[in-house]
């Protein structure tokens, strides 16, 4: 069995773990078919019911973007709506190959952008909900195509650039000529939910970050938050790795009691463009300052995309000795990225608190937890972090030190 092979049934069998009898979409970049085409071998023979393909391109969403009508970008085609709905409620699964190039859209009309990703969420409003809500099987993950692999080894060859960027993504997602990825990947789950549920237990009332970036930022943590990672177990009690590879550990902070400033570590590739050496500076968990070397405009309008969107929605601990800092590559893709730093989000919070599954929405608010139409992860770990965890009753005791677990 090839490396390909082996990563995609991976994908099939632990990531998104389709059932027998269940519809797949398959949603993936035209310049990925021959990947695709794997995962749908590999569903099928798990007893698959239906592998319904949802393409994209790079080329012709900057085209659209370019050279489009205006008011197209305020509505969604009620085709999109109908697709995520109709197969959200039946049940089906969700794999997204996500793959492109990071600066797609650069030069591109931001207020376009910020018009359209408004417009795309409420189409996948029901999705949205599901998938929060753990009612839905979904996994993201990644596979090269050209213009990704020069951005990331710009001095390279294109084939042989493609090459070294499928050998870092699998050595991120345990795949070798040798060993059981099944295998791995459980061992690693294990390691992922005892650390979960050390953070759990002790039920931190606060976290307080510093670095010599200039971090000094204190997060008040939701009322009985839970951590979470690795593998998330749906409300039909099918397993399935949302994120692959996923090294973090995560939770839900308060959404009034941040406070702070904070500076990104990498840059975010945030809607087809890239930014970098950012920070926000917050105040009662609100973001009232954004500065950007480059692209500040758009990191803005991403904070202000709604109500919650300067508001905080996630805080995740990745140790900064991983298998995907240690390689020392920027991979100018979030989920690559995130997993090799600690990072936070602007916006949607993971609902990770004990009784999450009986809260609605509309009972954020009272609840202290944010709600958004976007989730945006930014990168915040470096080598020297410390965390400091604040108990409730103010004992301080060390989460990280120097940019590690303490424990």
């Amino acid at each position: 069995m090839t490396k390909q092979e082996k990563y995609a049934k991976a994908l099939v069998k632990i990531g998104v773990n389709v059932q027998k009898g269940q519809t797949l979409v398959l949603s993936a970049p035209v310049e990925c078919a021959g990947f695709a085409r794997l995962c749908a071998k590999y569903a099928y023979e798990r007893g698959c019911r239906e592998v319904v393909m949802n393409w994209s391109d790079d080329y012709l969403s900057r085209q659209r973007f370019l050279y489009a009508e205006s008011e197209v970008f305020d509505k969604a085609h009620e085709y999109r709506k109908v697709f995520t709905d109709s197969f959200s409620n039946e049940g089906a699964a969700f794999l997204h190959l996500y793959a492109r190039d990071p600066e797609a859209l650069s030069g591109v009309d931001a207020d376009r952008i910020r018009r359209n990703q408004l417009s795309s969420m409420e189409a996948m409003k029901t999705y949205r909900l599901l998938q929060s809500a753990n009612e839905l099987q979904w996994c993201i993950a990644s596979v090269p195509i050209k213009a990704w692999a020069a951005k990331v080894f710009p001095e390279i060859p294109e084939d042989e650039a493609m090459e070294m960027l499928w050998d870092a993504i699998y050595k991120t997602v345990f795949v070798n000529e040798t060993d059981d990825i099944v295998s791995l990947w459980n061992e690693h789950i294990m390691k992922t939910d005892a650390r979960a549920k050390i953070m759990t237990d002790y039920n931190f009332k606060y976290l307080k970050y510093k670095n010599s970036l200039g971090t000094d930022l204190t997060v008040e943590l939701a009322d009985n938050h839970k951590w979470a990672g690795g593998c998330e177990t749906m409300t039909s009690g099918v397993r399935c790795c949302v994120n692959m590879p996923s090294y973090e550990i995560f939770t839900c902070p308060k959404k009034y009691g941040t406070n702070g400033v904070v500076y990104s570590s990498l840059p975010l590739e945030l809607n087809g463009s890239l930014i970098e050496n950012f920070m926000f500076r917050i105040e009662n968990g609100k973001i009232v300052e954004v500065n950007a070397e480059k692209n500040r405009e758009i990191l803005l309008d991403a904070t202000k995309l709604d109500d919650g969107a300067s508001y905080l929605g996630e805080v995740a601990l990745i140790s900064y000795d991983s298998p995907i800092s240690n390689q020392g590559i920027l991979f100018y893709n979030t989920l690559f990225d995130e997993n090799a730093s600690c990072h936070i989000a602007f916006g949607e919070a993971i609902p990770c608190f004990t009784d999450a599954d009986s809260v609605k929405n509309e009972e954020y608010e009272a609840r202290g937890i944010n709600d958004s139409n976007t989730h945006v992860d930014f990168m915040i770990g470096t080598k020297d972090m410390s965390i400091t965890g604040v108990t409730h009753d103010g004992k301080e005791i060390p989460v990280f030190v120097d940019g590690n677990f303490a424990f």
